[in-house]
């Protein structure tokens, strides 16, 4: 059965650029990965989509295909195993098993150096490539060196609002950008190395999410005839108008005063519970009017039967 056309496999035309191959491999690479596609034709798929972008993604690997199609990588197409050598080489993961033409030795493009992954190379080798490793175990194998990891505690409003940071790595001293709306946990590639982030906590905030959540304390009288108080907030301190007849726990939402999403940059919400404090100690006068003010609520209450 004749080999479909790489840019056909992939969804784009002979004239599209090297960022637009890109694009495409992204989606398709994602859509049929075996680890998150169960489908019984997902591994043949991914293993088409990765063999075009191996050659559509290579600029000379591009030119020699748009010169003489699939020939050009074809064991016997040109000699001895065409015009990029010959061999084959097979990939284990898990249930799934993939060979792939190889290069026979030299590298095609210039230079003495082994070519490494010539023909076509382990599918999810690029994956890693491109989404940072493969789900499920898939990219981990043992051959590959694995990334030094570091973890580095920040505060709450250097990981709110972004920082830059000066580490030691390896007797080194590295300056690194935090990225704005980086949480605990969350892990980061900086050059050769990856950082696990810790972020402190807040006396004025609790996050979850990209959600924050502050209290402020008002007074009896605040809550029953309403005031304006002041808040903190990431941006500094806000004025928050407190509504007549406020109950105790109350929670105003005001959008967009929370986090910035460390991926869309989106920010969420500031939730502020409004918590009514009650005084221990209270003078003749204030206890009077008080009594006043229950007698005033005990009367509306029986009236309100007739």
């Amino acid at each position: 059965m004749p080999k479909q056309d790489f840019y056909e496999t992939l969804g784009v035309s002979k004239n599209a650029s090297a960022d637009e191959i890109k694009k495409a491999y992204r989606k398709l690479a994602l859509e049929w990965h075996p680890d998150r596609n169960k489908t019984p034709e997902a591994s043949a798929k991914f293993k088409e989509v990765t063999e075009a972008f191996e050659v559509l993604g290579n600029a000379d690997k591009k030119s020699a295909y748009d010169r003489f199609g699939h020939a050009a990588f074809e064991q016997g197409g040109f000699g001895a195993g065409g015009p990029f050598g010959g061999g084959t080489r097979t990939y284990q993961q898990g249930p799934f098993t993939y060979s792939y033409s190889n290069s026979g030795g030299e590298n095609p493009f210039g230079g003495g150096e082994s070519f490494d992954f010539g023909g076509f190379s382990d599918p999810f080798s690029i994956f890693e490539q491109f989404f940072g490793g493969g789900a499920g175990g898939f990219g981990s194998r043992a051959r590959q060196p694995r990334r030094p990891v570091y973890s580095l505690a920040i505060d709450f409003m250097d990981a709110a609002k972004g920082a830059e940071k000066e580490v030691e790595v390896k007797g080194k001293r590295l300056k690194v950008k935090i990225p704005v709306g980086v949480d605990s946990g969350n892990r980061v590639r900086f050059g050769d190395f990856d950082i696990v982030f810790e972020v402190k906590p807040d006396k004025r905030f609790q996050r979850d999410g990209d959600d924050l959540y502050t209290a402020k304390n008002i007074s009896y009288s605040q809550a029953a005839l309403g005031d304006t108080v002041e808040i903190s907030t990431l941006e500094g301190k806000l004025k928050l108008k407190v509504l007549p007849g406020t109950q105790p726990g109350t929670m105003v939402r005001l959008r967009s005063k929370g986090i910035p999403n460390v991926h869309t940059k989106r920010p969420g919400d500031l939730y502020v519970k409004l918590q009514v404090t009650v005084p221990t100690k209270l003078t003749r006068e204030q206890k009077d009017l008080l009594k006043k003010l229950e007698e005033s609520d005990s009367e509306k209450d029986s009236w309100s039967w007739f």
